[in-house]
């Protein structure tokens, strides 16, 4: 029998699977870590203890567990959150925390500067994407301008992945769907790595090596294989970020596909037969030659939860709080008694790209309570989530089915608002476990032992959410108002950025 460990880092925690070739699921281990928020609007990991420390940890319980030879290990396959920006030394050693994806908005300035230089139009034609805080071209000229002494020992600039990658073959790879993230020193036209838009950014050959997803980066070392306990040798594939492993996972394969990815943020991805080029949503090479992505998010979602749950239900056992908080939204309304909420607690990202956004609670009054504060919160990153669904339908690509998958697909309230208020229906698969299993299946393909279609077997449906017409209506007057908010704040909500 041969097994493929796939293992991805989130952003509060790593989970690891070990997987059969039937599809099954042999092992399973996760390990928490935090997000760190030195400042306002930035945020970081420490790639050494929360990227692979979580992967040593995990990789040794699930082999000890299930007691499968490291040698019946067929592929490794890994994921990570995306875009981030480590820069390492020679050895690969980081020289500092890693800046993660586009919840970190330290880069404004840079984005400006740049946008202005290039102009908006030059990048979504060359790079397929404006400049967003989901960018890395521009973190990597904050590095260089703001620490200095680190840039210039930097002998390499990498992706969470492509850290972990390293760590287990040697190699400095990235797969172009995550390369196309460096904007403005990527063009997927040329499927290369250009300093045309931008020559003062960084030297191209300290940036990784593009490769596709299931190629094979190399082998795990000794030094490697001694930490882990894996078999020395066993093929490490290049990899991706967390959200198309995720979207690998459930199935999404042919263009109108999309996948909707309930974690710490909403994640979208929908294959499409063309290269969608608008500023409100971002374009990659998908995951094989000659497929093409979209791709669009929100700033937090599962975040907010956690935000929620810190601050006010400290009282609650924090293994259950959050089934608790989502029973008390459950005997709140549809509407939350009148409530809207924004959910721009870390800016924004698509479609509005706004860093300097604001969170806003509106419509509180006395007869409101906690169950209607959270129902009010889950409803409010639904109807970030419609905002998306529309402006893929303004360019033309409304989804042909939408696969829903990650931890909020067991939170009812939320995933069930979600097709109340977009009116769109959302398939979940039978397992939910995420990027690690869609890690695992792109290790079974590099290695030649499943086609993408294989996934229906290993992963069948299980539900399908479907729109409740009944409070359609309701939902549609509240969705205007939460429309109707942000454009009516923005002013102030920038305002308030200088105060």
């Amino acid at each position: 029998m041969k097994y493929y460990l796939g293992v991805d880092v989130g952003t509060f925690e790593t989970k690891g699977v070990i997987v059969d070739q039937g599809g099954r699921i042999v092992s399973t281990a996760t390990r928490p870590h935090q997000m760190l928020v030195p400042q306002p609007g930035w945020a970081e990991h420490r790639p050494e203890e929360d990227w692979w420390g979580d992967f040593v940890f995990v990789t040794q319980k699930m082999l000890a567990e299930s007691r499968i030879a490291p040698s019946s290990i067929a592929a490794i396959g890994t994921s990570a959150i995306g875009p981030c920006m480590l820069p390492v030394d020679a050895d690969g050693a980081p020289l500092m925390n890693g800046v993660l994806y586009g919840i970190d908005t330290r880069a404004a300035e840079e984005i400006k500067d740049l946008t202005q230089r290039i102009g908006e139009q030059g990048l979504i034609d060359k790079c397929g994407n404006a400049l967003t805080s989901q960018s890395v071209g521009p973190k990597i000229l904050w590095l260089k301008r703001h620490r200095p002494h680190r840039f210039a020992r930097a002998y390499k600039v990498l992706t969470s992945t492509s850290y972990l990658v390293h760590r287990l073959s040697g190699r400095f790879v990235i797969d172009h769907y995550s390369a196309a993230n460096c904007s403005p020193l990527y063009l997927p036209d040329q499927l290369a790595y250009s300093d045309e838009l931008a020559k003062d950014i960084i030297a191209l050959d300290k940036l990784p090596d593009p490769a596709w997803t299931t190629e094979i980066a190399g082998a795990v070392t000794q030094r490697a294989a001694d930490e882990t306990g894996l078999a020395v040798g066993t093929p490490v594939i290049v990899g991706t970020i967390d959200a198309a492993a995720e979207a690998i996972s459930v199935g999404v394969a042919s263009p109108g596909d999309m996948m909707l990815m309930y974690g710490s943020t909403i994640f979208i991805v929908e294959i499409t037969p063309k290269r969608v080029t608008d500023s409100r949503l971002w374009y990659a090479p998908w995951l094989f030659p000659g497929q093409h992505a979209s791709m669009s998010g929100l700033a937090t979602s599962g975040t907010l939860t956690h935000w929620f749950r810190q601050q006010f239900a400290r009282e609650l056992d924090a293994e259950t709080a959050i089934v608790t908080l989502t029973e008390e939204a459950a005997q709140s309304p549809p509407g939350a008694k009148g409530l809207v909420v924004l959910p721009y607690f870390s800016g924004e990202r698509t479609p509005i790209h706004d860093p300097q956004a604001k969170g806003m609670i509106f419509g509180l009054n006395l007869t409101h309570e906690r169950g209607d504060l959270f129902r009010a919160l889950l409803e409010g990153i639904a109807c970030g989530t419609n905002h998306i669904f529309e402006t893929y339908a303004e360019v033309g690509q409304e989804p042909a089915k939408i696969y829903a998958v990650g931890g909020g697909t067991k939170n009812r309230v939320w995933a069930q608002a979600t097709s109340d208020i977009s009116g769109r229906s959302q398939i979940v698969r039978e397992k939910t476990i995420g990027a690690s299993y869609g890690d695992a299946f792109l290790a079974a393909m590099a290695v030649g032992d499943v086609k993408v279609s294989d996934i229906e077997a290993w992963n069948p449906v299980a539900t399908i959410f479907t729109p409740n017409t009944d409070v359609r209506n309701r939902y549609a007057k509240l969705y205007r108002i939460f429309r109707e908010l942000y454009p009516a704040t923005r002013a102030s909500m920038a305002t308030l950025d200088s105060i």
